[in-house]
């Protein structure tokens, strides 16, 4: 399922640079087409394929870790505390 996703995620992000590759290459000729060449390139990379990467990582992570709560800025303190008093 992993690996799935991988592929996924790489074929949309290679689909999405070579749609806005293109865009730009043919926006002397046709610039309509163009736009929607890069446009439909941006929502690929924006809005499939960085959620679903960021889906994929952050599997078994607690989100709680990452917040800047009143518990976790107390921790950073202490720890830079106690690394100030080392050195």
């Amino acid at each position: 399922m992993k690996k799935t996703l991988n592929y996924i995620i790489v074929l949309i992000v290679l689909a999405s640079a070579v749609s806005i590759v293109y865009g730009f290459t043919i926006k002397s000729e046709n610039l309509v087409l163009a736009n929607k060449y890069i446009g439909f390139g941006t929502v690929g990379l924006f809005l499939l394929a960085m959620p679903l990467f960021l889906i994929k990582e952050s599997k078994g992570k607690k989100v709680k870790d990452y917040m800047l709560t009143d518990e976790n800025i107390r921790k950073m303190r202490e720890k830079r505390e106690k690394s100030g008093k080392d050195q």
